[in-house]
């Protein structure tokens, strides 16, 4: 696995970083999020692949036996139902690697989370 100091500058470098049964894994998450936020760009923070549309939309990283999702708590709690089944904390869910991705919730949560920063820029401008 990535050691933990590493910092790719992409998230290409990010993921080429891992062995091949992760790799696919990352590649069908991040293909996965691209498609449910097409307008979304991409860059590495807090040395995690992140998708950025006004503001974090959401994380991902790859660990030894499971892929970390981060959709920010509201994510999570939107969707906390639909989580039960996978180990979480307040922000993030953990996809165990031997399970398939649940890439339908994944795109339902990124789409949460699309509208959820556009509606909060919204707000935050003056007519």
């Amino acid at each position: 696995m990535k050691p933990s100091t590493f910092t790719p500058a992409t998230i290409d470098a990010y993921v080429d970083a891992f062995p091949a049964h992760v790799k696919s894994r990352l590649q069908k998450l991040r293909a996965t999020i691209r498609r449910a936020a097409p307008q979304a760009s991409e860059r590495i923070s807090y040395r995690m692949p992140t998708f950025y549309l006004d503001g974090n939309l959401v994380h991902f990283a790859g660990y030894e036996h499971h892929i970390g999702f981060y959709p920010t708590p509201s994510g999570i709690e939107a969707f906390r139902d639909a989580l039960t089944a996978y180990k979480g904390a307040k922000g993030s869910v953990q996809f165990p690697h031997d399970e398939p991705l649940p890439l339908d919730l994944v795109a339902q949560i990124v789409k949460f989370r699309v509208s959820e920063n556009v509606q909060r820029k919204g707000k935050g401008r003056k007519s």
